[in-house]
């Protein structure tokens, strides 16, 4: 099973429509890959907030249209990333969109942790509340977007709902750089999946991007890491890798649910 990360870069001088048609592009060259996965807001920038209402699109909106098509060009599995969604009733979401290779629409996750500590995405966006997998023939998608890849319940959450894929699309900045690889590996090891992680390049409002997108495998292994620049990653990966991982070292097994709360003694 091949798939192709697409570690795009985002230029503010760049126009909205000429970066979907060169994104639209960019996975039509991906034929024969199983798997496409591009970054997180990548029409707009994470840290443009400036952009989100501008730029908001509905669920049937230009982003939707453009990577349906190439998808289905393409005949690939398609993990668009995500796009500033303006909801029916007017609120914006971190909405990321998964296409199948007839184009269809076959999954849509609402980022459940905004980031910003009470500004920027934190306060204009809402919050997602469902957890996603989508079913792919030879594996389980699980998807979390960025700011979740810290929040490990959310990945465990997944995996109980069957996935042994996590892709993780990001806008993740450079000066944190060491914790998105940090991360990457450690939602692999312990949740014993494959961590598909794609992040921008280039530098949203002034903030520059980590790059540095990587594929790990179930036991933690960097199976390839692009550098800061645009780039694609192709990887193949063995489907029966995390039931393999999962079987010889049956971690999973022991946990531990439904424990008593902490008991809280005076001194």
């Amino acid at each position: 099973m091949r798939a192709s990360l697409i570690q795009i870069a985002v230029d503010r001088d760049e126009p909205v429509d000429s970066r979907r048609r060169r994104a639209a592009a960019l996975v039509r060259e991906q034929r024969g890959s199983a798997l496409v996965v591009l970054p997180e807001l990548w029409t707009v920038g994470a840290f443009a907030y400036d952009s989100f209402e501008a730029e908001a699109e509905t669920l049937d909106g230009p982003t939707r249209r453009a990577m349906a098509e190439a998808a289905a060009d393409a005949g690939v599995w398609l993990h668009a990333g995500s796009v500033v969604e303006r909801a029916a009733d007017g609120r914006l979401f971190n909405t990321s969109l998964v296409f199948s290779p007839e184009g269809r629409l076959a999954g849509v996750y609402r980022k459940i942790h905004r980031f910003g500590f009470d500004k920027g995405e934190a306060v204009m966006m809402a919050a997602g509340e469902e957890l996603v997998t989508v079913r792919l023939p030879d594996a389980t998608l699980g998807l979390g977007t960025c700011y979740d890849l810290r929040f490990p319940e959310l990945f465990r959450g997944l995996v109980d709902a069957g996935a042994d894929l996590l892709v993780v699309p990001a806008g993740w900045p450079e000066r944190r750089r060491a914790h998105w690889t940090l991360l990457a590996r450690a939602r692999a090891v312990e949740n014993q999946a494959y961590v598909l992680a794609c992040s921008t390049a280039g530098t949203h409002a002034g903030v520059e991007q980590a790059g540095h997108s990587t594929v790990v495998d179930p036991w933690g292994e960097v199976l390839a890491e692009a550098g800061a620049g645009e780039e694609i990653l192709a990887v193949d990966l063995d489907p029966k890798r995390p039931a393999e991982s999962r079987e010889q070292f049956p971690a999973l097994k022991d946990r531990r649910l439904g424990l008593a709360p902490p008991v809280v003694r005076g001194s």
